[in-house]
């Protein structure tokens, strides 16, 4: 019934992460979004996010960020109400701040989700300037991102090395994303199903497949959180307009977690109501099920009700 979207601030404003989150949280039917982003120096949020919150159907909007905001959510305070369920991505410390609510107040999380990072799998088909811009479209992300090159022969490594050098030059975050190079590797794996292994052993947020076969490794793919076939289906294009959700499990996290759908917002229900021939048909089995349990007061609940139709006949 209500949700709490968490939206990063630093120096990119995420606005689309608003519209990620936000449009399904309506389609689902919460009646209250509220929505937590850290201010600029001036304590200001950024007009575009403010513009797509209210585009979106965003009721409150808060100006807090990091784990201060996501125990806000989860508390609840004297001006920020609890929410049932958190969303979104952040920092290291948002991404443990999250956790930490669920285990310490029960709180429901979408998934651990940040900081971000890819995994780009390319063979020789691969166009190394499509595979290098891949690369630093997610460094650029934060210094705390990681990139992984997972490369069929050194040959296409370096194609994709210098492209990368070379396109690094000309970006204005340049800083940034030299800093989440050092934390990023490049691997040479000359087998495929080597490859495949590395790849559902990481478990990327972010999966690129530039490669000849891309579909008959997809198939083979279980641990990704959003998989790009092919060599004209850049990771942007899933933060932005592709159609799939980009809040997606990070560090490994994708063994265990799907990314946002709409059925993040919803939660299930179920009904029964049996009939007296129905309870004659399921009852022996329920009897010998709860016997076996030695939980007789089941079994019992049962029996007893089986007694009553016999008695009542008689």
């Amino acid at each position: 019934e209500k949700v709490g979207i968490y939206i990063p601030g630093g120096s990119a404003p995420l606005f689309s992460t608003v519209l990620m989150l936000a449009i399904p949280a309506q389609l689902a039917g919460c009646e209250e979004i509220v929505l937590c982003s850290p201010p600029n120096s001036k304590g200001e949020i950024h007009p575009a996010i403010l513009y797509t919150a209210r585009l979106a159907g965003v009721d409150r909007i808060y100006k807090v960020g990091g784990s201060q905001a996501i125990f806000g959510m989860a508390c609840g305070t004297e001006s920020i109400p609890k929410a049932d369920k958190i969303f979104g991505p952040g920092n290291q410390y948002v991404t443990a701040a999250k956790q930490l609510v669920m285990q310490e107040f029960g709180t429901a999380i979408d998934m651990p989700a940040g900081p971000s990072e890819v995994l780009v799998y390319a063979d020789e088909t691969a166009v190394p300037a499509f595979a290098a811009s891949d690369l630093l479209s997610q460094a650029e992300h934060g210094e705390d991102s990681q990139v992984i090159l997972v490369a069929n022969s050194e040959q296409v490594q370096n194609a994709v090395l210098a492209e990368l050098n070379q396109q690094l030059e000309a970006l204005p975050r340049k800083e940034t994303v030299r800093k989440a190079l050092e934390n990023s590797r490049s691997i040479v794996l000359s087998k495929e199903k080597d490859a495949v292994e590395f790849i559902n052993l990481y478990a990327p947020e972010h999966l690129i497949l530039a490669c000849s076969n891309d579909e008959k490794i997809a198939s083979a793919i279980r641990n990704a959180g959003s998989v790009f076939l092919g060599n004209f289906t850049p990771e942007s294009a899933g933060d932005y307009a592709s159609g799939t959700n980009h809040t997606l499990p990070t560090y490994g996290h994708a063994k265990a977690y799907s990314g946002v759908s709409l059925e993040s917002f919803q939660k299930k229900i179920t009904f029964q109501k049996i009939t007296e021939n129905g309870l004659k048909n399921l009852g022996p089995a329920i009897e010998a099920m709860a016997e076996a349990e030695e939980l007789i007061a089941h079994r019992n609940a049962v029996s007893i009700r089986l007694n009553f139709f016999q008695n009542d006949k008689n």
